[in-house]
């Protein structure tokens, strides 16, 4: 590129994230350059992988790579997927355009049980008990009855997604997951050896799939800068296997690498080969950091003063070191980001897909959700769990509610989506409310969805506000059901609060998720049956729909990563980190066997969220003793009723 001539910048979204709507970084990026006039495009490459893999040629592209495998090395799966192959080929397309929303009649069929090749994904059918007919015949009718046709072919048409996915990761690549794509080969990984061994391998079917789709973007867009943002470590590797195709083709083109991923894992990155594959690397929010880098290659800025980027610097004996470059220079206001824009990307081409039945659970993989922000960063900033030191977490900032039903109005006239997911990491109570009385002000209709903290300023009149302006449900974060870990955590909320915040929610008619942790440090066995008493009492008392346990990590950036001792736990030295660095191991001197209390939680978990279950003794989820509860069995109604 001349200097002084206006670039042309491609934001691509790598393999793999959702399937059911864009992940927004390229929509914010996008929509913030051409603000400034910059002549930006974007690409969806997850879903152009997915939607060539999963099709007529994908498909026959598959069974040729399986019939170089010895039928007796074949998976159970894929020996399944060879038998019935004709009738995958002759359902792929139906079932694809269905989960578009293109063909809804097909969902007759689908409901059918005769038209989809049935596998392994499907037995999961056999779990699903109706708890008031436990003997029924069909056991999707309690959850979709007689009228559902269309949720219960999506969820039959996922479960064969699912089916396929699974042939791919046995006979292809074995890395292959949706939304996680050979996550382990980033995530936490202090060396760059794992990756640069992958991609130095012979390409797989996903991989040589993966560069057509790049060198037609390339081809269709003929840009002079490409950015990649890689929100997780799932999309790490196509990442770069993207930026390895751009690089051997169009050495010219200048490639960078940013997102949630380099934000976290790449603060102290050392390794000298991430630049042949990225001549730029990010932190944190995108748009300083690439206004700097546009005008140093149009000239206008020399390298010295580019802002949070990582380059390589090669000297004379060939071998380049990494020097990190920050001009100190005032972030874009959060009210001067501009909308994101969807354009470019193929609104009509996402799957809804059905994993769960759980009807909150769902909203993550169901529904094309235009997702926007209503505050940069956390208002709270204190839980000891969360990365609270990075920008992401610690620079809080708004805008105002005129700016953001501006923004909503923008993006529902742009896609015409009227759903809206708020992605932040806990939207403010203040902000939300200025929000639902502009909506309702300007008579603006939507459905949105979003994170909150269960704080006291969530009254029952606020919740009939937010659910009056459209809010159908909310997640958030009551981690470990606690008061003492609660504490420990400096959540600043308690068992009995979220009940009653929660209960505002729902009897405004919104549905509730919680975010719940276990393997906190000095979490007991004691604690765990406990918290579980706590979390069945909710979802018995209707306070909560929906919820997911996930195991405690402990990351650098967080105050247990930064103070352990105050946590009562002792961290596990890391080798020397070159490449990234995140997850770090501690030791608990509770001993508590945290695997085992994690399966009994998640089923658990499971049966609670469809119903079952709800009056049976904690302990029964546990394979091995454990202790009665200390919890009163009437501990939250107790708790509501005093708020009466």
């Amino acid at each position: 590129m001349p200097h002084n001539a206006s670039p042309r910048v491609l934001s691509v979204i790598p393999p793999m994230t959702q399937l059911n709507t864009p992940y927004p970084s390229t929509a914010y990026i996008t929509g913030f350059l051409r603000s400034r006039q910059i002549d930006a495009v974007q690409e969806d490459l997850a879903l152009a992988l997915v939607l060539q893999l999963f099709s007529v040629a994908g498909l026959k592209a598959v069974r040729e790579r399986i019939d170089a495998i010895a039928p007796k090395k074949r998976s159970h799966q894929v020996r399944h997927f060879v038998e019935f192959f004709e009738r995958y080929l002759a359902t792929i397309g139906p079932v694809i355009r269905f989960l578009q929303g293109g063909d809804s009649t097909v969902s007759h069929r689908i409901c059918s049980r005769g038209f989809l090749p049935e596998g392994a994904r499907f037995a999961a059918l056999d779990n699903y008990v109706d708890p008031d007919d436990p003997d029924g015949g069909d056991p999707l009718a309690w959850a979709f009855g007689a009228l559902g046709a269309q949720d219960r072919a999506r969820h039959l048409a996922t479960l064969y997604l699912n089916d396929l996915s699974d042939v791919l990761r046995d006979a292809v690549d074995e890395r292959f997951e949706f939304v996680r794509y050979a996550e382990s080969l980033a995530m936490s990984q202090p060396t760059f050896e794992p990756l640069a061994a992958a991609l130095a391998a012979p390409p797989t079917l996903v991989d040589d799939t993966l560069q057509a789709l790049t060198i037609a973007a390339i081809e269709k867009h003929q840009p002079d800068l490409v950015l990649l943002s890689v929100p997780f470590p799932g999309s790490v590797y196509a990442a770069f296997r993207i930026a390895q195709t751009i690089k051997q083709r169009w050495p010219q083109i200048r490639t960078a690498l940013g997102g949630g991923f380099a934000n976290t894992e790449l603060r102290e990155l050392r390794e000298p080969r991430v630049f042949d594959y990225f001549d730029f690397v990010t932190l944190d929010d995108g748009e300083k950091p690439i206004l700097a880098l546009l005008e140093h290659l149009q000239g206008q800025r020399g390298i010295s003063r580019l802002v949070r980027t990582y380059v390589r610097e090669d000297g004379p004996d060939g071998n380049g070191t990494v020097r990190y470059v920050n001009m100190m220079e005032g972030d874009i206001a959060f009210e001067d980001v501009g909308a994101p824009t969807w354009d470019g990307l193929p609104i009509d081409k996402y799957l809804s897909l059905l994993d769960m039945l759980n009807p909150m659970h769902r909203l993550w993989s169901d529904g094309r959700w235009n997702k926007l922000t209503v505050a940069h960063g956390c208002y709270w900033k204190k839980c000891s769990f969360c990365d609270v030191t990075l920008d992401y977490i610690s620079r809080y900032e708004t805008a105002s509610a005129t700016t953001l039903v501006d923004r909503i109005e923008a993006i529902i006239a742009e896609t015409g989506q009227t759903g809206f997911h708020f992605v932040d990491e806990a939207a403010p109570p203040k902000m939300l409310r200025a929000l639902a009385e502009e909506l309702l002000r300007r008579n603006v209709s939507i459905s949105w969805w979003g994170n909150i903290r269960f704080e006291k300023s969530f009254t029952p009149e606020l919740c009939q506000l937010l659910a009056e302006s459209g809010c159908i449900a909310i997640s958030g974060g009551l981690e470990v059901a606690s008061d003492r870990l609660l504490k420990l955590m400096k959540k600043g909320v308690s068992v009995d609060q979220v009940a009653r915040v929660t209960q505002g929610f729902t009897e405004a008619g919104v549905l509730v998720h919680a975010y719940l942790m276990y393997g906190f440090p000095t979490q007991t066995v004691q604690d765990t049956v406990d918290a579980l008493e706590y979390v069945r009492q909710l979802f018995e008392n209707g306070c909560i729909q929906s919820g997911f346990f996930h195991r405690f990590a402990c990351t650098v950036h967080s105050p247990v990563g930064q103070n352990p001792e105050e946590y009562g736990v002792k961290l596990i030295p890391l080798p020397e980190v070159t490449f990234a660095k995140n997850d770090i191991g501690f030791i608990d001197p509770t001993g508590t066997d945290h695997d085992a209390m994690g399966r009994a939680l998640n089923k658990a978990l499971y049966n609670y969220m469809h119903g079952i279950g709800l009056e049976a003794d904690v302990r029964e989820w546990f394979d091995s003793k454990v202790p009665r509860t200390r919890v009163s069995r009437h501990f939250i109604s107790k708790a509501l009723f005093s708020q009466r």
